[in-house]
C-alpha cells in the first residue's frame, strides 16, 4: 500500500485562504493536510517540521514559495506549487471553495495520480 501524500497549505496568515483549503479536505482519505501561514502573526506559523513532513507543498502566491526558499533555504525543501488565489476571499467563500477544490485535485491528479 502506497502511503497517503502529506499537503502543507500556506498562505499569509493561515485564516482565510490556507485554513479554508485545509477545512475542506481534512476529511479526505487520499491525503494528509495541514495548513499555516507566513506571518509571525498567524494562527499556526510554518515551521521546519511541518517543511520536513510535507511532500508537496501548495502556496497561494509566487511570492508565498519565493519567502519560504528564502528562509528555508538551508532545508531540502519538497515540491513548492503555487496555485495564483489572490487574497480576495474570505474563509470558506463559495468561490474560493471551487478554486481550492479544482486546483488541489488538479495538483493530486498531476503529482500523485490520484
Amino acid at each position: 500500500m502506497i502511503p497517503k501524500p502529506h499537503l502543507l497549505i500556506i498562505c499569509g496568515k493561515n485564516k482565510r485562504r490556507s485554513r479554508t483549503g485545509e477545512f475542506i479536505f481534512k476529511n479526505d482519505p487520499r491525503f494528509h493536510i495541514r495548513s499555516a501561514g507566513l506571518s509571525p502573526k498567524s494562527d499556526r506559523k510554518i515551521s521546519e517540521a511541518d517543511l520536513n513532513w510535507a511532500d508537496l507543498v501548495l502556496v497561494m502566491e509566487s511570492e508565498h514559495r519565493a519567502k519560504i526558499r528564502d528562509l528555508y533555504r538551508h532545508l531540502d525543501l519538497p515540491v513548492i506549487e503555487v496555485l495564483h488565489i489572490p487574497d480576495e476571499y474570505d474563509f470558506m467563500d463559495e468561490e474560493l471553495v471551487d478554486l481550492l477544490t479544482e486546483r488541489i485535485n488538479q495538483s493530486l491528479q498531476a503529482r500523485f495520480g490520484i
